[in-house]
């Protein structure tokens, strides 16, 4: 069973930084698609950054400019860089890995930004 555990979340003020991190239990270049998406209160679970297997990123509009996702192979970690955090980024963040139709998640992380 594939486990992918994230850490790296916590309080931060806006305008702050953070980088939040996504193990895998197995080699990440076996997922056609590793991503991190967030649920915020009162909200629906949104794509925040995904990357694919031959390493195209896109990002959800709100982040682009201020997230940047990234991967260690040798880690078998995916990486969420989060700059000029706002309020509205608060939220649960999880990870999220595919292989064809068969999609996994992480316990997800908390990260909330004080105005």
């Amino acid at each position: 069973q594939v486990q992918l555990v994230e850490s790296g979340g916590g309080l931060v003020q806006a305008g702050g930084s953070l980088r939040l991190s996504c193990a895998a239990s197995e080699n990440i270049f076996n997922f056609n698609f590793m991503g991190w998406y967030r649920r915020a209160p009162a909200k629906e679970r949104e794509l925040v950054a995904q990357i694919n297997v031959g390493g195209n990123t896109n990002y959800a509009d709100s982040v682009k400019g201020r997230f940047t996702i990234s991967r260690d192979g040798a880690k078998n970690t995916v990486y969420l860089d989060m700059n000029n955090l706002n309020p509205d980024d608060t939220a649960i963040y999880y990870c999220r890995a595919s292989i064809l139709s068969r999609i996994y998640w992480g316990q997800g992380t908390q990260v909330t930004v004080s105005s």
